[in-house]
Order: C-alpha cells, then structure tokens, then sequence
C-alpha cells in the first residue's frame, strides 16, 4: 500500500507539471521595430535577431496585387512604431510562417493592432479572433465609412487573396 501511495503521488505530481508545461502563458517582449512588411506583419530586432510578429486578431489588405488600402495600412503601421521600441504582447503562438503572432504596442502605449481596425485598415480576423474589442472597434469603423469600409463592396483580405474567379461573389 505504501508503495502505490508514493506511485500515486509522483503521477499526480507529474501530471501537474505536465500541465503547467502545456498551458500558454501570456507574455510580453521589447524590440525595436526594424521592419514593415505589410500592415499586419513587422519585424523587429529581438536580443539581437530579427522577430517576424504577425499582429494578431486582424487582417489588413493586401499589398500583393494592389489591394484597396493596402499601401495606406503599412504607411499607418509605419507612422505608428517603424525605428520605435514597442511591446508585444503575446501567448508563445506562432503561424505556418514562423511569424509569433501578438499585439503590438508602441511607445504612446497605443495598442497598433486596434488602432488599425478603428480608422478602417484592417478586419478583425474573426476565423483566428473570438475578442469582442476588435468585433465592437470594425462595426464603429464600417458604420463611420471610413478606410477599407468606404469601398461600396470591400473585399476581405482572405477573399481577395483566393484565386481570381474563387472570391465569394465573383462570377467563375
């Protein structure tokens, strides 16, 4: 009996720090942004490396193949925190790319991410995003009209990068 006691108490303990391992534990890093790739990807210079971030719970027009507002989303992620220390806050995710994906924050403590979906460069990526800040900030964009919601028929980024004759709506 003594025995199974101390099996049983060594696999309880095993058991918990397994979870602990598993758990995503929020996180916050500093890096001075050295690179706009587009408005929804940076990259900035982490312990003297660079760090693809993928900002996290948006998607922002595209600058491959000329996307409406494309072009304006990284001038704004630019103005915002290119040359800049920012904060990522993030949970250790990253995408298929190896992008770690988090919110950006830059040193007037705005959150760009957030921003950029209030004057209407970037969609809340409901598909990868179930926070309702982002859901709440796009309908006061779309209902103002502003940016991307100006267009009398804006095309999602994850539409308008599907092949031509394959976006939702078009005719094949």
């Amino acid at each position: 009996m003594r025995n199974f006691t101390y099996i049983f108490l060594f696999a309880l303990l095993n058991l918990g720090w397994n979870n602990k391992e598993n758990t995503i534990q929020s996180a916050t890093l500093t890096g001075k942004v050295i690179g706009i790739k587009d408005g929804d990807t940076i990259e900035i210079l982490y312990n003297g490396k660079p760090l693809k971030i993928r900002l996290a719970h948006i998607d922002c027009p595209e600058i491959k193949g000329s996307q409406p507002f494309g072009r304006a989303a990284k001038e704004y992620v630019s103005d915002q925190c290119f040359g800049h220390l920012v904060n990522i806050q993030h949970n250790n995710e990253y995408d298929r790319n190896k992008r770690l994906i988090g919110e950006v924050i830059n040193q007037k403590g705005i959150n760009v991410n957030k921003a950029l979906v209030s004057v209407g460069l970037a969609w809340h990526y409901k598909k990868y995003s179930t926070d309702n800040d982002y859901a709440k900030l796009e309908m006061s964009a779309r209902m103002q009209g502003i940016g991307v919601w100006s267009e009398s028929a804006p095309v999602a980024p994850w539409e308008w990068r599907k092949p031509v004759g394959k976006r939702l709506g078009e005719r094949k």
